[in-house]
């Protein structure tokens, strides 16, 4: 039977314990290093001159073998996905190879060139993209418009009873869910790719050593869906939680059109506004959630940021209806609430719609604490 959550010390006692079988009794208490958005915990381990990392992946709440099955496809595919040193789906440990701790931002913070590290992980999208075109199909569940509309309600369900204090009434709910419908088949029009969904500098690693594509190190990608190539340019270059610097955001557009010149370049622009805008809504709608259900008030700073790049997305024509319903419903005034109000007097979940609600069934939300 699969075990689920057990409390943190208790769990990580099983991960130790798993952990002296896979390396060997001598192996000491691995070190925590981190806890994401989600449910997944890291931890690193010495033994015998080498290190590993550790993930702990709740499986009530997470899929290590989703992690694996995804990171085998992208070393199939030439890239530099984590090794996977050992596996057990049931307990949700997983023993990877260490990729260090150089991440992209990390690399930046420290004065790294910008445009050098996005014109690496541009190529990379640009070698999976052109890898997965001649890849044999897997299966991997499509990135549909009926997901992409349930993310965007995050907002609905989580921000706007934050920002205009009771739930959002149902006509102007399906008012939203209608203009992202009349938009959302626009995205369909590239031919579709594998999407690592949370793909930027915080999840890239610097892997020195290694040659052109393969020294740019992936991580978080066990949530990966089939849809628009747009998506995870989107998610490089139009970062929730730094600012991009725009001529790099163009060079780097520029510089993954002219590697398909086949590709309808009116369909790109389009697919990358109208999910820059589905996605900078949903991130909303998760950093609230963050705070006010899982208590990290951190992401609330990235709030500001992300109102200043929905509201240039939403200036794309082929954000006209979207665009329509925000003005009207959503304007100005209340997209900074929490930003400026700080801890905001709290609602009464009582009178919250969840996210399981009006007129639309729920898929999975396969990270709970996102986000993608």
């Amino acid at each position: 039977m699969m075990k689920t959550s057990a409390a943190p010390n208790t769990r990580r006692a099983d991960l130790h314990a798993w952990l002296r079988g896979m390396i060997g009794e001598d192996t000491p208490m691995p070190r925590l290093l981190s806890a994401d958005a989600s449910f997944r915990r890291y931890y690193r381990s010495w033994e015998y001159n080498r290190s590993w990392v550790i993930m702990d992946a709740p499986p009530d709440r997470e899929s290590a073998g989703d992690f694996a099955r995804i990171a085998g496809i992208l070393l199939e595919l030439g890239l530099s996905a984590p090794r996977i040193h050992g596996l057990d789906t049931g307990q949700g440990f997983l023993l990877l190879e260490d990729f260090g701790d150089h991440t992209f931002s990390r690399a930046l913070a420290d004065g790294a060139d910008e445009h050098g590290l996005y014109r690496l992980a541009t190529d990379t999208l640009i070698a999976l993209h052109r890898g997965w075109s001649h890849h044999h199909a897997h299966q991997i569940e499509t990135y549909s418009e009926s997901v992409l509309l349930n993310e965007a309600l995050l907002l609905v369900d989580w921000y706007w009873p934050e920002a205009m204090g009771d739930r959002c009434p149902d006509p102007v709910r399906r008012d939203f869910i209608t203009a992202w419908q009349g938009i959302l088949p626009q995205t369909g029009a590239l031919p579709h790719t594998l999407v690592l969904r949370d793909y930027h500098v915080d999840n890239l690693m610097v892997l020195p050593g290694r040659q052109g594509v393969a020294a740019c190190g992936l991580l978080d990608f066990q949530d990966a869906l089939i849809g628009s190539p747009a998506y995870d340019l989107v998610s490089l270059l139009r970062d929730a939680r730094r600012d991009v610097d725009p001529g790099v955001a163009e060079a780097m557009m520029a510089r993954y059109r002219d590697a398909f010149p086949g590709l309808d370049a009116t369909a790109l622009d389009d697919s990358f506004w109208i999910l820059g805008a589905q996605r900078t809504t949903k991130i909303i709608g998760i950093f609230t959630r963050l705070w006010r259900r899982d208590a990290k008030p951190a992401y609330l700073r990235h709030l500001p940021r992300l109102w200043r790049l929905l509201e240039q997305e939403l200036a794309h024509p082929a954000l006209a209806p979207v665009r329509a319903w925000y003005d009207t419903h959503l304007p100005h005034a209340h997209r900074l609430a929490l930003s400026r109000n700080g801890m905001h007097q709290p609602w009464e979940p009582s009178r919250m719609r969840g996210p399981a609600s009006l007129l639309l069934p729920q898929p999975p939300d396969p990270s709970t604490g996102e986000p993608r």
